[in-house]
């Protein structure tokens, strides 16, 4: 076989895994937004026949002895396809680990498990969830004692989501972040607290998806490429490849500004992926990177574009349009003061800037302690309550707004929660080197993200998965990683929005 045989033969192999990936994505999808509630099953046994499939076809001889040899020849290859080639020897490595029969078990186990899960919140019914959840950890820690043996359960976790990324960078990230934001909160408590009322009222659901359309084309999305759902809980899937992405909402009729932040967030993960270059479609390199740049790219548009004053100014005749009653006598300057309001909350998906890490340290802390073998999965709702009330001051109610609010563990994503505050601060770095050579708060007011997206598309997003994430981010900043911007940031804007 020649060097040209074989990276045909690499490209078909990765359109037929894309494929895979594609009917899997719809189910998951339709599960999740529109199918029947007693459908789960249905489901579950054709993702078991699919995964089956699809574990055969990526751990087979045929394409072992394809990668071995491509790998063999990569100082023939350029770059991308090198890169390829890693990636997918690093995968079927990992799976050859995994007996298939386990393998196919889990996913069947994540079908059911998203279903209880729905079930479990919406009764606020910790035990009914928890065999499934108690599964799923044992699950990921035996799949990290397969796979990487040498690490610690909860390092292997990490990595992948983030390449590289270990609970000691997690504790020092997460100190840096404790130090400087624990006394800004005190400071903020010290001051008479924003005024956040223009946000609530009645917003008929109708208007809201008005909403939701005028904020997706605004921040440029492709609507050709990108469509919008509801579901319980708000996020984002690719079906397939870049060129078809599915983002999802939850409206509450009384306060608007959930389902407008849940739509900008989302958003910027749909941007990342549909920008990235059109020749890594159907590869292992379409789409991001890492799920800790994913997520600097949706928190970038919610809070850092989203939460500006400039942003506030934008949308806000779009509001008076939508809500006349609810906006008369309101002014954008209470808007952006509102949704900058910093206070304790519950609701991870609705915590403002400030608290949000806080949110994220008290998952990471209990992830970390279950992979460890430290806290059993049934004290769980026990030591979440204990957290929230030390981290944040908070009585947590009941599961639903405790221990269940978040769809990550159902899903199997272990290791997943640091990735939105490594994004966070990812995003403040982002931004400061864009400032070099684009007018952002110019761009924001006047409605105009061409120069944004193009700054973000040319730097990070086309770039798909091409690099590692530290690579990436080295590309980017010209420098390391500071997670002082971030700090910074945040100072800068509560001291804006406190006076």
């Amino acid at each position: 076989m020649t060097i040209t045989e074989a990276k045909e033969q690499l490209m078909r192999l990765q359109r037929k895994l894309a494929a895979y990936d594609h009917a899997e994505s719809i189910i998951y999808y339709d599960g999740n937004t529109t199918a029947p509630k007693g459908t789960a099953a249905n489901r579950g046994v054709t993702l078991s026949v699919l995964s089956e499939e699809r574990y055969r076809l990526g751990t087979s001889e045929e394409t072992a002895e394809l990668l071995e040899f491509l790998d063999a020849n990569r100082d023939e290859l350029e770059q991308k396809t090198r890169r390829m080639v890693h990636l997918m020897l690093k995968d079927i490595r990992e799976m050859k680990k995994i007996p298939m029969e386990e393998y196919v078990a889990f996913q069947e186990l994540l079908v059911k498990a998203d279903d209880v899960w729905h079930r479990a919140k919406e009764t606020s019914d910790f035990e009914l969830f928890r065999p499934l959840l108690e599964e799923i950890f044992a699950t990921n820690l035996r799949f990290a004692g397969y796979i990487a043996p040498e690490k610690a359960p909860y390092d292997f976790c990490l990595d992948q989501y983030e390449e590289g990324l270990t609970m000691e960078t997690c504790d020092r990230f997460f100190a840096e972040l404790r130090e400087g934001i624990v006394p800004l909160l005190r400071e903020i408590a010290q001051k008479p607290q924003v005024d956040d009322s223009i946000r609530f009222g009645d917003f008929p659901r109708q208007k809201q998806e008005e909403l939701a359309f005028w904020l997706m084309d605004t921040i440029g999305l492709d609507r050709a490429h990108v469509g919008l759902s509801t579901t319980e809980h708000p996020f984002t899937i690719s079906l397939g490849s870049h060129f078809d992405e599915r983002i999802t909402t939850n409206y509450h009729r009384d306060d608007f500004v959930c389902s407008l932040y849940s739509v900008v967030h989302e958003g910027g993960h749909a941007l990342y992926d549909t920008g990235s270059a059109e020749e890594l479609a159907y590869t292992v390199l379409d789409g991001g990177v890492s799920m800790s740049i994913h997520e600097s790219q949706s928190r970038f548009y919610e809070n850092i574009i989203g939460r500006s004053r400039g942003f506030c100014r934008l949308i806000f005749p779009k509001l008076r349009e939508l809500f006349p009653a609810d906006m008369a006598g309101r002014t954008p300057e209470e808007l952006y003061r509102a949704v900058n309001r910093a206070e304790p909350s519950l609701i991870r998906t609705e915590a403002d800037e400030v608290t949000y890490c806080l949110h994220i340290m008290v998952r990471y802390e209990l992830e970390k302690r279950v992979m460890a073998g430290e806290l059993a999965v049934k004290d769980l709702p026990g030591e979440w309550n204990r957290l929230y009330k030390e981290y944040l001051g908070l009585d947590v109610p009941d599961d639903r707004s405790g221990v269940l609010q978040d769809s990550h563990w159902s899903g199997g994503s272990v290791g997943y929660f640091p990735s939105y505050a490594l994004g966070s601060a990812y995003g403040a770095q982002f931004l400061a080197k864009m400032k070099e050579t684009v007018d952002v708060d110019g761009c924001v007011e006047r409605g105009d993200f061409s120069p944004i997206n193009d700054w973000n598309r040319e730097h990070i997003w086309r770039h798909g998965a091409l690099y590692t994430p530290a690579e990436l981010l080295d590309r980017v900043l010209g420098g390391p990683f500071d997670p002082s911007y971030y700090i910074a940031y945040l100072r800068g804007k509560c001291a804006d929005v406190y006076k």
